[in-house]
């Protein structure tokens, strides 16, 4: 059912296929057709079929902004301690998704759309605990794991997850589904090769791969991304508007592959006062 994608958090790669690369001029042509509510096409269509044109038109617009964005640009060499960085990312952008969530499934609620709510209540009983997962990597690399996401909050994270919570408090938050869903369709390109990268930068006796396990094709993101797809797929005016937003999560996601990155020395500096007494990454 799935197109091939190829994503990590070391170096963004979304790989789509020509089709979607001729898509021009993408959010343009759907922003004015969903204003008008247009997707009617799909009612003498089979379920199969509808899933399957609902995947492809969200992963267009992915695909599209990878390809919008496309660049050279490499983000630095992932090392020990940039995995802690990595995985305070990680935290932000798991920390805020339940209370969003619940959020966006009582908003649903009040505009009289069960099925939306019932998705997003879902979503927050799905990620429950995730950020704690973060906090226990970065806790066996040997810091205080309060400490370190206090201390760093990467940019990235934070555009990402301001996009979210401004999709949410809206009285129609329509396009958090599109945020969801490409986070987790970006998400299965991580695979067990590139995990298996990230523990050999690992004393053997460390593990912190926990969230990033739960977040890649080895997790439950994958069986995440068909029900997102399924539940879509019985819509019609909202999928356009869903397409739009993960466009622009995906915009936001790959237009800064380095941006706002600290130096090697810079993350030391940080890190040194933050180091556990309890626990030593080596």
């Amino acid at each position: 059912m799935r197109n091939d994608l190829l994503i990590n958090t070391e170096s963004p790669c979304f790989v789509p296929d020509e089709t979607a690369i001729k898509t021009a001029n993408y959010t343009q042509r759907h922003r004015s057709s969903s204003a008008k509510g247009s997707d009617r096409s799909v009612s003498n269509i089979s379920d199969a079929e509808r899933i399957a044109q609902t995947q492809k038109l969200l992963d267009r617009a992915i695909a599209y902004a990878w390809h919008t964005v496309k660049s050279d640009r490499k983000p630095p060499k992932l090392t020990r301690i940039r995995w802690v960085w990595q995985l305070a990312a990680l935290y932000h952008l798991t920390h805020s998704t339940v209370p969003l969530m619940e959020e966006a499934a009582q908003r649903f609620s009040t505009a009289g759309h069960r099925c939306l709510a019932q998705w997003a209540a879902q979503k927050a009983r799905e990620e429950r605990g995730h950020d704690q997962l973060a906090l226990l990597d970065i806790q066996a690399m040997g810091y205080e794991a309060e400490a370190v996401v206090e201390a760093l909050v990467p940019p990235v994270a934070k555009t990402l997850l301001d996009y979210f919570t401004r999709s949410v408090q809206t009285s129609y938050p329509i396009s958090c589904v599109g945020y969801s869903y490409t986070m987790e369709r970006l998400a299965m390109g991580i695979d067990e090769n590139y995990i298996q990268a990230v523990e050999a930068l690992l004393p053997s006796n460390i593990q912190a791969t926990r969230c990033l396990r739960v977040h890649s094709s080895v997790g439950s993101d994958v069986e995440h991304v068909d029900k997102t797809i399924e539940m879509l797929a019985g819509l019609t005016e909202e999928r356009a508007c869903v397409a739009i937003a993960c466009y622009d999560t995906a915009l936001l996601y790959f237009r800064s592959p380095n941006e706002g990155y600290m130096s090697e020395e810079e993350l030391q500096n940080v890190l040194k006062p933050l180091k556990s007494h309890t626990h030593a990454c080596g």
